[in-house]
């Protein structure tokens, strides 16, 4: 019956009807709407364009259907495309994150590190990092502390009032942390932790409790240095035995510490398994590897654990390797360990050089 009366009518929505819909019903039917679609809207009136970047209906819908999250991955050889694995619909994209927008300085650029919707990347020619919002095609150019500038370990870390950068610098015969508020745009310099630069890991800090933490090489330990204060800490913790090689992750929504780590002797690994910090500073074996995930992971990486790194992406524990395309996650409610395969748009003669960044788009975070 209502298909009839509607036969005959406009295509066009009746302005009476729409004038008439509740605000929260109307933000509700924009929800389901596709990502590029609802872009598309900000140009139709000012309410849709103030409705889309408005913090309350982000964050209403922007962990529901609004937008997805993603693997992005960096090499060497993508130049200015990043292939995108959408983990939501577990497919690869089709079409890549293009960088159009960058300014002409980042003709060369390093993509170092993501959070929260944010990417890091270094400027080489222009003695700079660029901070960026991909999604709203925003980004801040801010200039190294001096120059020349070797740096290590660099973590984006999200806050309250906006992001830090954190970084170990060697400089002449001493190391310094360096800590970049975007709240009052400056840096500052606190003394550095000299272990932790004497294997060149490449892994960034796990943040937890206000400050990063890291495991240090062999014997195994863990520090943590504190963002406001500037403070290093060793964490009186007894660490697991037969440790070949330690990484931490941490699941700053929930405020909870992870240790991912290989059990073996003589530097070789016959197992690996996941940790979480306990209420009284200990660790809690959580999940092991499969047999069979565990022998290919450590073929992959050869045994040379330099190169394995790892990262939080929306409730899973992801575990990579420089020299290897795939992802080894975790679902840590689940307690099940998967592959994510090879992009298919990626050639086989590609080899060392693999860097993959949890892509969780998001239009309210400012650079």
């Amino acid at each position: 019956m209502i298909a009839k009366s509607l036969k005959g009518r406009s295509a066009a929505m009746d302005p009476g009807i729409w004038s008439k819909l509740p605000p929260e019903l109307l933000e509700l039917i924009l929800s389901f709407l596709p990502l590029k679609t609802l872009l598309n809207l900000r140009s139709t009136c000012k309410h849709f364009k103030s409705l889309v970047f408005s913090p309350s209906f982000i964050s209403k819908y922007s962990s529901a259907s609004l937008f997805s999250s993603f693997f992005l991955l960096s090499h060497p050889q993508c130049y200015s495309n990043f292939p995108l694995y959408d983990t939501t619909r577990g497919a690869w994209r089709k079409l890549a994150l293009p960088l159009s927008f960058l300014p002409p300085s980042a003709a060369q650029f390093n993509l170092l590190s993501s959070c929260n919707g944010l990417f890091c990347f270094s400027l080489p020619n222009s003695s700079s990092f660029l901070v960026c919002n991909l999604l709203a095609k925003s980004s801040r150019p801010i200039q190294f502390p001096f120059f020349p500038f070797a740096f290590e370990m660099l973590t984006l870390v999200s806050t309250p009032h906006g992001y830090k950068i954190f970084l170990l610098c060697s400089k002449f015969s001493s190391n310094y942390a360096f800590v970049y508020d975007s709240k009052v745009h400056s840096w500052r310099q606190f003394d550095g932790f000299q272990l932790l630069l004497a294997d060149n890991f490449h892994q960034e800090g796990a943040s937890f409790n206000g400050s990063l933490y890291f495991a240090t090489p062999e014997p195994f330990s863990v520090v943590c240095f504190d963002l406001e204060n500037g403070k290093w800490e060793n964490l009186d913790t007894e660490m697991p035995r037969e440790l070949t090689f330690v990484r931490l992750v941490s699941n700053t929504d929930e405020g909870k510490l992870y240790m991912v780590g290989g059990i073996g002797r003589n530097g070789i690994s016959r197992s690996m398994k996941l940790w979480e910090m306990g209420d009284g500073g200990n660790w809690v074996e959580v999940e092991r590897l499969p047999e069979l995930m565990c022998r290919k992971f450590m073929s992959v990486c050869y045994h040379n654990y330099e190169h394995v790194y790892c990262f939080w992406h929306q409730g899973m524990i992801c575990v990579c390797c420089h020299t290897w395309p795939e992802i080894l996650y975790c679902k840590v409610s689940r307690r099940t360990w998967h592959w994510i395969p090879k992009c298919p748009s990626i050639p086989d003669k590609w080899s060392c050089g693999f860097r993959w960044f949890s892509f969780v788009p998001d239009l309210y975070t400012l650079a």
